[in-house]
């Protein structure tokens, strides 16, 4: 295993840098070199790192989650008002209706698993957006209308929304059905997890004034935490739960606010552990694809990723009406909330490691909507940014 670590590791450096060079996301070559580490091509990983792959992906979505709370301006999704808070979920429902809508008649899947699929692709990366979002604050582009601030706060919401429907569907799919308390579940989930992450990030902000851990204990103490609240999610078999992806980003939430010192401290630990992280995510990712699969879900795939994001552009255009936005700012928000590839590979081989039929249709389709949307998405706000928002004089 061993080896396999270090070649994973290497392949996703080396190939990382090539496309980072290329001016591409550098994660499109970290999952390439688990494409080609993996068992459809050279067969050279160990198969205990593979069996075990779901939940490495799990560990760094946890780490994804906590960066995104410590990270998330709440004041300031506030003061953007109407159009942030739509940001974080409505775009995300456009896509989802519209991959379960035409899911069925481009890939002969039924429509909970299309509205599975749905879920998987529905995520904005944080990957690709916020580094490019933080650069464009730094320069000032889009700033005095708060546009990157705009873009950063809802994406960070929105991938949460998303996960709790994947957990939603993901259940129907394994045979508790379709019940309205399955999507009373939804929202119900959403604000216990807030409610649940807020005290726990009070209670842990007031202990740290009181005996001032050293950073790596409270880092520790912060990802155990995080473990355990995924953990017992997973282990209640009620009809109303709680999220914990949500109570992990509001967890990071409390602690900004309320012990802010602390917060930037763990905030440049979560930031250097996600460097190894994300080499682990996307690697693992590709080694479970089978590539002599992709072919399979040809055209048709490619037609229902390019469906699901038109259906996502019309709900962020929905999203900016009556807002002071033209209609330059408008298209580039449009554009910068197309980019997938996070979320996709953590959650992408889910449904086929749970042994759902559509499995590995799902999975295939996920790699794909990475494939394309990541460099052209990244490409498309590198290259149109300077065109389409304003800048100030001084």
């Amino acid at each position: 295993m061993l080896l396999s670590v270090a070649l994973i590791l290497l392949g996703g450096i080396v190939l990382g840098a090539l496309f980072r060079r290329s001016n591409l996301p550098e994660l499109i070559g970290m999952m390439l070199a688990g494409i080609i580490l993996g068992p459809y091509v050279l067969n050279w990983l160990d198969i205990n790192i593979l069996e075990i792959s779901a939940e490495l992906r799990s560990m760094a979505l946890v780490i994804i989650l906590t960066r995104a709370g410590l990270g998330l301006n709440i004041s300031q999704l506030k003061s953007l008002g109407r159009p942030a808070v739509l940001m974080c979920f409505l775009p995300a429902f456009f896509e989802i209706a519209g991959i379960t809508l035409f899911g069925p008649h481009l890939l002969r899947l039924s429509f909970l698993e299309s509205a599975l699929l749905g879920s998987v692709l529905a995520a904005v990366s944080p990957a690709v957006v916020v580094p490019r979002m933080v650069n464009l604050m730094e320069k000032g582009y889009g700033e005095a209308k708060g546009i990157p601030q705009l873009v950063l706060a809802g994406a960070s919401v929105d991938d949460v929304v998303v996960m709790v429907l994947f957990s939603t569907f993901l259940a129907m799919m394994q045979g508790q059905g379709v019940s309205i308390i399955s999507f009373v579940n939804v929202p119900f989930s959403i604000l216990a997890g807030a409610l649940m992450g807020m005290l726990l990030g009070l209670v842990l902000s007031k202990w740290v004034h009181g005996s001032t851990p050293q950073s790596v204990y409270a880092f520790l103490i912060l990802l155990s935490l995080s473990f355990m609240l995924v953990a017992t999610e997973n282990s209640l078999n009620t009809s109303l739960t709680f999220s914990a992806y949500i109570a992990i980003i509001f967890l990071g939430v409390a602690i900004q606010r309320y012990a802010p010192d602390w917060s930037v401290e763990l905030s440049q630990i979560y930031n250097n552990l996600w460097i190894p992280g994300q080499i682990f995510l996307f690697a693992l990712l590709g080694s479970s694809v089978d590539i002599n699969y992709l072919p399979q879900v040809g055209w048709q795939a490619l037609l229902l990723i390019a469906v699901g994001l038109a259906f996502r552009m019309v709900g962020v255009l929905i999203c900016l009406l009556q807002t002071n936005f033209t209609q330059k700012e408008k298209l580039f928000t449009m554009i910068a909330y197309t980019p997938k590839a996070t979320v996709q590979a953590a959650i992408g081989g889910i449904p086929l490691s749970l042994g759902l039929a559509s499995g590995e249709t799902i999975l295939a389709v996920a790699v794909l909507s990475i494939i394309v949307t990541a460099p052209l998405g990244a490409f498309a706000i590198d290259s149109t940014y300077s065109k389409l928002l304003e800048k100030p004089n001084h």
